[in-house]
């Protein structure tokens, strides 16, 4: 047995056995079809024809250039557009600093309770 293990060398790992799907789904990394220019529609003679070459969504794999599968396009879709609303979330959740913070809150010390700015 040990000869097997010196056969291997320091070099070469050793597979990880595994059963089933990740725990985690891999994100894959989207670019923008080069044919239809992420916008999912092609020109046809008179009219706007769906992209063959990304399945109408406007994006590929960005490693191979290639369509997705259906079902992982709209996995890896969900992913990103997760992504883009938390992005969207933290920037709305930054508030302003110096002398336009005290603008941005109310501070309901104008006549009905309303906001008072001192202009």
């Amino acid at each position: 047995m040990r000869a097997v293990g010196a056969a291997l060398g320091k070099g070469v790992q050793r597979m990880k056995k595994s059963h089933g799907p990740a725990f985690k789904k891999a994100v894959i990394e989207l670019a923008q079809c080069p044919l239809c220019r992420g916008r999912a529609l092609t020109k046809g003679l008179f009219h706007e024809l769906p992209c063959d070459h990304c399945n109408a969504s406007g994006w590929v794999a960005a490693a191979t250039g290639g369509a997705l599968a259906l079902d992982e396009l709209v996995t890896q879709l969900s992913l990103k557009l997760q992504e883009a609303t938390l992005q969207v979330e933290h920037l709305k959740k930054s508030q302003a600093s110096g002398p336009e913070a005290a603008y941005q809150i109310s501070n309901r010390r104008g006549a009905g309770g309303t906001n008072y700015t001192g202009d």
